[in-house]
Parts: C-alpha cells; sequence; structure tokens
C-alpha cells in the first residue's frame, strides 16, 4: 500500500513539472554539469518539490531549519535516542497467538508514538531535564521496521548541564552481577 501511494506521489509530480518550473533544472547543460559524454544517457529529470515528504529538497529544508536553531540558540545540550522494544508488554499482549511484531507495524508504530508523546511531555512540559529552550527531533525506521526518534534539546542558561556532577543525576550505569545475570 506505501508503495502505491508512492507511486502515484511521483506520477503526479512526474505530469506537474511545467507547474514547479522543473524546465530550470533540466537540459543539456545540466547534463554537461555533472559530466555526462554520452548523450543516450540524457533523460528526462524529473524534480520533486520541498513538499514531497522524504525528497532530497524535503530533507534539505528540514536539515537547514534544525541548524538555524543552532545558529541562534547555541549548540544542544542534551541527545536523547528513544527505540521502540519490540517485545514491551502493550505490544505482546495485542498481537494474536502465533503474530510477531513485524505482522502488526500498525500496532509497534501507534505504541511507539504513544511513548514517544509521554516523553516529549516529560521533556517540554514537566521540563525533568530543566527549561527548554528549543528542540527538534526525527522519527526514523530501522531496517527491522521498528521506529526510533532522535531528540535535540537546547536548554536554557540556569537550567545547562555544566559539570560531571549534573550529568550523574541523569545518566547512570550498572555492571550486572555474574551470579545473579549470567547472561
Amino acid at each position: 500500500m506505501y508503495i502505491k501511494l508512492e507511486t502515484t506521489r511521483v506520477d503526479y509530480f512526474r505530469n506537474k513539472q511545467s507547474e514547479i518550473k522543473a524546465e530550470l533544472f533540466q537540459g543539456i547543460v545540466d547534463s554537461v554539469a555533472v559530466g555526462e559524454a554520452n548523450a543516450s544517457q540524457v533523460g528526462k529529470r524529473i524534480v520533486l518539490p520541498s513538499s514531497f515528504i522524504g525528497g532530497p529538497r524535503d530533507m534539505r529544508r528540514k536539515y537547514l531549519d534544525a541548524m538555524s536553531l543552532v545558529q541562534r540558540f547555541e549548540k544542544p545540550d542534551l541527545f536523547i535516542t528513544m527505540t521502540c522494544n519490540p517485545e514491551c508488554e502493550e505490544i505482546i499482549e495485542q498481537l494474536h497467538p502465533g503474530q510477531s511484531h513485524n505482522d502488526r507495524p500498525d500496532l509497534t508504530s501507534r505504541i511507539f508514538r504513544a511513548k514517544l508523546q509521554d516523553l516529549k511531555d516529560q521533556l517540554f512540559k514537566k521540563g525533568i531535564f530543566g527549561k527548554v529552550l528549543a528542540h527538534v527531533h526525527v522519527i526514523e525506521f530501522q531496517k527491522r521496521r521498528l521506529p526510533h526518534a532522535h531528540i535535540l534539546i537546547i536548554l536554557i542558561g540556569d537550567h545547562k548541564i555544566t559539570s560531571s556532577d549534573q550529568y550523574d543525576k541523569y545518566v547512570s550505569t550498572e555492571i550486572p552481577d555474574r551470579n545473579t545475570d549470567p547472561l
């Protein structure tokens, strides 16, 4: 179904090239500029507008938007990654016997989104790390079809984490005991 929708979207832009000023990007000059010497390799280029989600122009626009945050508000203070756990009880209890999380991508995505929304509420509304000045996040899908999110957070001056003692309040590691956790 995803491929059908994407094909329909690309076909739309293929047929509407004159409306998005594709002639500005086409022609022999473009072919020569990329070093194409064989005329048989010259084809019709399809230009995707920045409104085409996931296209190169859309990704560049989003990248530049994120970089403008850094330019205006300083470097990020926190980089948080959240991954979907296919073994979490919310997913497992909704699966029918014999199903795996791969059989229900709708379920895993919806539960991940709910958990991400809860994390964002804790970060931005409850201020668990302090007051947030600016933030940006992106959701990606791993090769195993599981979503994960990357969140960059810029904190307000007094709430910035500046010492190792402050980091220790939020970050901890634990080496498992060989006797109680042999695996």
